[in-house]
């Protein structure tokens, strides 16, 4: 008789703690939230090439919600929003841009639009964002605004 209540209270005992391991385990899981996306993520100006980029007066701006897949900004002339579609290495905006409508004589916001829409691939060179074309580059970005150099008058 007490070797069956040693086994039983042995039972009972090894039960109870395999019941407060298995609960303990779970407690101490780690919570995995989806890091955050610093490559693309964020503001981004554009670093113009052309006076024409510029014409409006106004830096083309662009800020992407990875977590929403959206974006908003500013053409350099109108505010735009939209969507598109990334992964490591490739991004393509949704042709269905929303655009404000103001008219910005001599800058040639079509041709803007054309570069966004035809980027299909990203890659990052120390702090620039640059939009490609498959091996071509469209446009380069950064985290700030850029400033040209202001010349010297003699």
């Amino acid at each position: 008789m007490e070797n069956i209540l040693a086994r039983t209270l042995a039972a009972i005992l090894l039960v109870g703690a395999l019941v407060t391991c298995q609960s303990d385990t779970t407690i101490a899981q780690p919570q995995h939230k989806q890091a955050t996306d610093t490559l693309l993520n964020g503001q981004w100006y554009l670093r113009p090439v052309l006076d024409s980029d510029t014409a409006a007066g106004k830096f083309p701006t662009i800020t992407f919600d990875v977590a929403k897949g959206t974006f908003t900004g500013n053409t350099g002339c109108n505010q735009m929003s939209g969507s598109f579609k990334r992964t490591d290495t490739s991004l393509v905006f949704d042709e269905r841009i929303q655009l404000s409508k103001m008219i910005c004589p001599g800058f040639n916001e079509a041709a803007f639009l054309k570069t966004l829409l035809n980027t299909n691939r990203i890659k990052r060179d120390n702090d620039m964002l640059i939009l490609m074309f498959d091996q071509t580059e469209l446009s380069r970005w950064t985290r700030k605004p850029y400033r040209a150099p202001v010349s010297k008058r003699t």
